[in-house]
Parts: C-alpha cells; sequence; structure tokens
C-alpha cells in the first residue's frame, strides 16, 4: 500500500503527518509535482511543468487499496474511479457518495467566475484542520487494516 501525495499544493503539516505515521505504520510514500514545486523527498516524482503533468503522473501510479492526498476534485473523482482511496489535507475522504456533489459545485463556481460573479478563496490553514486530517488519516488507514 502506498500514500501518493500531489505535492503541487500539500501543506507541509500534513506532509508531516504522513511521515510520523509512516515511521509507525510502514506504508510507503510517494511525492508527485511538477519541478516548479520541488519538493526535497526521498520518495519523490519531478514532472514538467505541463498543465495536469502532476496530476495525470500521480493517477498512473495509483492503484487499488493506495491513498491519495490531494486537494484537486477532479483528480480526487478519477482516483475514486479506480478504488483508489482518497483524502483532501483538511481530512475530507472522498467516495463515489459525495465526488459527484462536490464536482457540480466546483462547475456551478466556476461557471458563477466566468461570469463575473466572486467565490471566496480557501481560508487560512489552522492547527485544527491538522488535528482534522490527522483524525481522519488514522481512521482512513485503520479501515484499509494498515
Amino acid at each position: 500500500m502506498k500514500v501518493l501525495i500531489d505535492a503541487d499544493a500539500c501543506p507541509r503539516g500534513v506532509l508531516a503527518i504522513i511521515k510520523r505515521l509512516q515511521a509507525v505504520k510502514g506504508y510507503q510514500i510517494l511525492t508527485v509535482s511538477s519541478f516548479n514545486h520541488f519538493h526535497a523527498e526521498k520518495n519523490h516524482l519531478i514532472v514538467g511543468d505541463e498543465d495536469q503533468a502532476a496530476d495525470i503522473a500521480l493517477l498512473n501510479k495509483a492503484e487499488k487499496g493506495d491513498i491519495v492526498v490531494t486537494q484537486d476534485w477532479g483528480v480526487a473523482a478519477v482516483a475514486c474511479g479506480k478504488g483508489v482511496a482518497v483524502i483532501d489535507p483538511k481530512g475530507r475522504i472522498f467516495n463515489a457518495e459525495n465526488i459527484d456533489f462536490l464536482l457540480e459545485e466546483r462547475h456551478i463556481k466556476a461557471e458563477y467566475r466566468r461570469r463575473g460573479g466572486r467565490t471566496r478563496g480557501p481560508k487560512a490553514r489552522t492547527k485544527e484542520d491538522d488535528q482534522r486530517f490527522l483524525r481522519a488519516f488514522e481512521r482512513l488507514l485503520q479501515k484499509m487494516g494498515v
């Protein structure tokens, strides 16, 4: 079992939590990013800066039984379709029941912005976000028998 991380936008605190639990649980970690977002990680895959290159590389490496950490709802949808468990850095677990709604919400907001509307960006990351991720990630590992 591997934990694949979309490292282009993964907070350092989340990466630290995943590494800390790896020392106890023993799973593999693979971070994937474009060379514009280089991470000095042991198992890090660097791809070019073409649009979606990191996402495609991550999805090509993901297999059923793995976990993907990403904020990208499109990546989450494809990974869920492959039977991969998906969690975002705030601890939200993506699955077949919620991904369609989230993609529809993303589409509606994009349409609104195209018509000149403004939507709020993400809130600043907090320690509570790290705690929420830790709890959700531990539950996910337990559910997967790790």
